[in-house]
């Protein structure tokens, strides 16, 4: 079960630099990714979107509290920790990295869309009162 997940999150992170990146230099890809993002965000999509976020949010607070318990659990012990919560505090932690990873690149994700969609409409209105000026003039 931990591996699927691990999988599950790697290739969502993997997934997120990547867009990330795209949106990072201004290739042709760039463009489409701008419009996937753009349907992603219309109609349900947000709603769907904010519902994980909240799930993962939750289960990160989950993981982050399954893993003090077990650090506090050990510290009790005298700070001998047996192999079983030394295996599951690994686990734990490296859950906790990568959802939160998760859950950051997609709000960097979501920031560089808005701002990209920004400097486009910029581009454009600029392009338009460049040509308004030339043919006034």
């Amino acid at each position: 079960m931990f591996i699927e997940m691990f999988q599950l999150l790697f290739t969502i992170v993997a997934v997120e630099a990547a867009l990330i990146l795209t949106l990072g230099f201004g290739t042709p890809v760039r463009r489409v990714v701008v419009k996937l993002l753009d349907l992603l965000k219309q109609g349900r999509g947000p709603l769907v979107t904010k519902t994980v976020a909240a799930t993962m949010l939750v289960l990160f607070g989950s993981v982050l509290f399954s893993t003090i318990q077990i650090n506090t659990r050990v510290s009790e012990s005298g700070g001998v920790a047996n192999p079983t919560d030394q295996v599951m505090f690994a686990n734990r932690i490296l859950e906790s990295f990568l959802m939160g990873t998760v859950l950051f690149l997609a709000l960097v994700m979501d920031r560089m869309h808005y701002y990209t969609r920004e400097l486009q409409i910029t581009r454009r209105n600029l392009e338009v009162a460049v040509k308004k000026t030339k043919t006034a003039a």
